[in-house]
């Protein structure tokens, strides 16, 4: 895999962990916490004025909860230096088949980037191209339907390169990585680690930096909502909870 999925706050060349980090710390108090006794779980709630009363979990759980926000509430007060000026969210479109078949090669043949102002949490502009396929030009009626992309639109749109290289001078002529730190975040880990991965091998052409470290919104929702990953969320305001 030639991109490497991240939670973290990144500009392109840059390796900061951004979730990851206070989660481990919260599971590692997590694991203190479960080793602690009744009587030295009621002498830590006495110490922070917290509720004594209950069975060994609920104290348990008042404790980790306690703890948990305090951790959240340092990451919030870290200084503004440590946020992203900008977020581009990308959403591949590829081509498929029903069944998913394991021998199909999947093409990209939408390239979208939505650039939200991470201070104002306002879409200040967006890409769209799409892409022609190559080793399968003909799309299939399940893909049509699936995506809503008709085989004319395609016909008529430019292959891989050139999209990606308009997709390089569209970051730039925005500074995205010179004058504004940013990060691309997708949902889930297929779009860098398969659709581009595979792409750029089709195509031929070197795995773009800005692709290198990305946020993973599927996996950060999980964690801070403590919900399962493989679920289906909904589009709206919630996914950028997960960030702050």
């Amino acid at each position: 895999m030639s991109g490497q999925e991240t939670n973290g706050k990144t500009s392109a060349a840059s390796s900061n962990d951004f979730s990851d980090t206070i989660y481990k710390e919260i599971a590692i108090t997590n694991g203190y916490v479960n080793r602690m006794t009744r009587e030295e779980l009621r002498s830590k709630l006495t110490e922070f004025k917290l509720e004594t009363r209950g069975v060994k979990d609920v104290l348990k759980k008042i404790l980790k909860n306690y703890y948990k926000k305090q951790k959240l509430m340092q990451k919030e007060h870290i200084s503004g230096d440590s946020c992203y000026d900008y977020i581009c969210v990308v959403d591949f479109e590829a081509t498929c088949e029903e069944g998913n078949l394991p021998e199909f090669v999947h093409e990209i043949i939408e390239f979208p980037v939505v650039l939200l102002n991470t201070r104002t949490l306002e879409i200040e502009d967006t890409f769209q191209q799409y892409v022609k396929p190559e080793i399968n030009p003909k799309l299939s009626d399940f893909c049509i339907s699936l995506t809503g992309i008709t085989q004319d639109i395609v016909d008529k749109a430019d292959i891989f390169p050139q999209v990606l290289q308009n997709v390089v001078e569209w970051m730039r002529q925005r500074e995205l990585g010179t004058k504004y730190s940013y990060s691309m975040l997708t949902d889930g880990s297929w779009d860098m680690s398969k659709f581009l991965n595979i792409q750029c091998r089709i195509s031929r052409i070197k795995y773009p930096s800005f692709a290198k470290k990305w946020i993973n919104i599927r996996k950060s929702y999980g964690n801070f909502y403590k919900v399962c990953t493989n679920c289906c969320f909904s589009y709206g305001k919630f996914w950028f909870k997960s960030l702050e």
